[in-house]
């Protein structure tokens, strides 16, 4: 059974960087395309960023471009979100998810279509 276990978030000032990790167990993470979404008090789940199998292959919403870098270490297992200049916008519980793709497959996976889900890691930026 695929586990993903997100780590790395914390309470941090307005400006500064934070890495969160997406650990996968039970599986190769080569075979997985994954998706880092958050969900603000109050608010609906977003879409973070997107990394497909290949690691050129990569999406970032608005709200991250040019603060976030989504990537991947197939090695290690694990997958990473590197923030920085965090807002208190970004205030969040970070997930990280998983989805069985295709090498070749151009389109992104929509939310509905990851398989796995990590538990999430609480972030908070201070102003």
């Amino acid at each position: 059974q695929v586990q993903l276990v997100e780590s790395g978030g914390g309470l941090v000032q307005s400006g500064t960087s934070l890495k969160l990790s997406c650990a996968l167990s039970g599986g190769s993470l080569d075979s997985y395309a994954i998706g880092w979404f958050r969900q603000a008090p109050g608010k609906e789940r977003e879409a973070v960023s997107y990394i497909r199998r290949s690691a050129r292959n990569i999406f970032y919403a608005d709200s991250g471009k040019g603060r976030f870098t989504v990537s991947r270490d197939n090695a290690k297992n694990t997958a990473y979100l590197q923030m920085n200049n965090l807002q208190p916008e970004d205030t969040a519980d970070y997930f990280c998810a998983a989805v069985r793709w295709n090498f070749s497959e151009t389109r992104w996976a929509g939310e509905h279509e990851y398989t796995y889900w990590g538990q999430g890691t609480q972030v908070t930026v201070s102003s």
